[in-house]
C-alpha cells in the first residue's frame, strides 16, 4: 500500500471516529440524568475554550496565563446586556416568542467583540516578548483586570451605580426565560431542563471547533507551527513574527470569549472569581492533560478534568483533597505520556495493533509473550524516568 493510500485510510478512520463521537453526543442526553447532562455541557464548553487556548499554546508555542480575562470580558458583557440593555430597550418581548433566543445571540456577539477588543490591546504588548516574559505579561494584565472587577472601579467612570458588583458578581439567570418556536416552548437555560442549552452548546461549540480546525489546517496555521518550531527561521523566510502572533492572539482571545460567555450563561451569573488569575490555569491544565499537540486533545482533557472532579466529590473524604488527586493525575500524564491522554490512547491503539499481529502469526501464546515483553519494557522505561528525576543530577548532587 502506498504512503498516500495509507494517509487517506488514516484520514477516513479519523472522520469515522469523529462522526461516531458526534452521534454519541447527540443521543446521550436522552439516557443521562439532568445533572450529568449539565456536567457534560460544562465539560464540552471548557473543551472549546481549551481548543481556542491551544491555538496559541500548542500550535504557536506561546503560553498564556491570562485567558481568564477574556472569559471575564465576555461574561460581564453578556451579563450587563441581559441586566441593563434588554430591560431598558424592551428587548425581552421585541421579537415575540424567540426574543430570548435573539437576545442570547446578541449577547454572544457582543461578548466576542468585547473579548476580541481586549485581545487586540493585550496582544499588542504581549507578543513583543518571548516565552516566560510573554506569560508574565499576560498574567499581569489578568491580575490588573481582576483588581478592576473585584473593586468595581468601572462604576466610577460609567453612568451606572454598579457594573461588576465586586465579589458578589452579577446574577442574570432570571432574565433568561422561555423560547416559543411554532408552539414548542422550552427554557433556554434551566438547571432542571438542561437539554436545550446542551444542544445549543453542542451546535455552537461544534461550529467554533470546526472554524479553529480550518484555521489550523490553513496556511495561517502552518505559519503558526513554523513559529512554534523555529521563529528565527520563519522570520528569515519573510514572516512578520510579531504581527502573526498578534493575529493568533486575537483569534484565540475571541474564541475564548465565545466559549467563556456560554460558560457564564450556563452558570447563570458571573463573579470576580471567574477573572482571577488562577482561573487561567484551567485551560492550561486541561490542555496538558488532553494533549497540546493533538487538535482534539484539549476536549478530551476537559472531559477527563470535569468528570474526575465530579467523581472525587462523590467521596467526602477525598473532596477536600481533590486537588491532590488531580495533581497526581497530572504528574502521571506528564511523566509517562508523550502527548497527554490523547498520546496514551494512541500508543495503546498501536500496542493493540502489534498484539493483533502477534496473534495472527503465533496465536494466543504469541500475544501472551508480546504482552509480557511490553510490560517489562514499560517497567524499564518507568524505572529510567524515576532514575532521571532522582539520580545523580538531582537535588543534593555534586554534579
Amino acid at each position: 500500500m502506498s504512503a498516500n493510500a495509507r494517509q487517506k485510510l488514516r484520514l477516513e478512520g479519523k472522520r469515522l471516529w469523529v462522526a461516531a463521537a458526534m452521534a454519541v453526543l447527540v443521543v446521550i442526553p436522552w439516557v443521562l440524568p439532568a445533572l450529568q447532562v449539565d456536567l457534560l455541557t460544562r465539560a464540552l464548553l471548557i473543551g472549546v475554550l481549551a481548543v481556542a487556548f491551544n491555538l496559541l499554546y500548542g500550535y504557536t508555542g506561546l503560553l498564556s496565563f491570562g485567558h481568564a480575562m477574556f472569559v471575564g470580558a465576555a461574561g460581564y458583557t453578556a451579563a450587563l446586556f441581559f441586566l441593563r440593555v434588554v430591560p431598558a430597550y424592551g428587548l425581552d418581548s421585541a421579537f415575540g416568542g424567540v426574543s430570548v433566543l435573539v437576545n442570547f445571540v446578541l449577547a454572544l456577539l457582543l461578548a466576542v467583540i468585547a473579548a476580541g477588543i481586549l485581545a487586540v490591546i493585550v496582544g499588542y504588548f504581549s507578543v513583543q516578548l518571548e516565552e516566560i516574559y510573554f506569560a508574565m505579561v499576560t498574567l499581569s494584565f489578568s491580575m490588573a483586570i481582576w483588581v478592576i472587577v473585584q473593586y468595581d472601579h468601572l462604576a466610577a467612570v460609567m453612568p451606572l451605580d454598579v457594573v461588576t458588583n465586586g465579589s458578589d458578581g452579577l446574577d442574570f439567570l432570571s432574565q433568561i426565560g422561555t423560547v416559543d418556536i411554532f408552539g414548542i416552548e422550552f427554557y433556554l437555560r434551566h438547571f432542571l431542563h438542561p437539554r436545550p442549552y446542551y444542544y445549543i452548546s453542542l451546535l455552537i461549540g461544534t461550529m467554533a471547533v470546526y472554524s479553529l480546525w480550518r484555521i489550523v489546517r490553513s496556511p495561517f496555521g502552518t505559519v503558526c507551527q513554523a513559529l512554534r518550531e523555529n521563529p528565527e527561521r520563519a522570520q528569515a523566510l519573510g514572516v512578520n513574527v510579531q504581527r502573526h502572533r498578534w493575529k493568533t492572539f486575537i483569534i484565540s482571545g475571541a474564541f475564548t470569549g465565545l466559549a467563556g460567555a456560554m460558560l457564564i450563561i450556563h452558570g447563570g451569573g458571573i463573579t470576580s472569581g471567574s477573572v482571577h488569575w488562577t482561573a487561567s490555569a484551567e485551560p492550561v491544565l486541561v490542555t496538558v492533560i488532553g494533549g497540546p499537540y493533538s487538535f482534539l486533545g484539549p476536549i478530551i482533557g476537559a472531559i477527563t478534568f470535569e468528570y474526575l472532579r465530579w467523581f472525587i466529590r462523590q467521596f467526602p473524604l477525598l473532596e477536600a483533597y481533590w486537588e491532590l488527586s488531580f495533581g497526581i493525575l497530572l504528574l502521571v500524564v506528564v511523566l509517562f505520556f508523550d502527548n497527554g491522554v490523547t498520546g496514551g490512547l494512541k500508543r495503546f491503539g498501536e500496542w493493540l495493533g502489534a498484539a493483533r499481529g502477534h496473534y495472527d502469526r503465533d496465536g494466543f501464546s504469541g500475544v501472551v509473550g508480546f504482552g509480557g515483553e511490553s510490560v517489562v519494557t514499560k517497567l524499564h522505561s518507568i524505572l529510567n524516568a524515576v532514575t532521571s528525576i532522582t539520580g545523580s543530577s538531582g537535588p543534593g548532587s555534586n554534579d
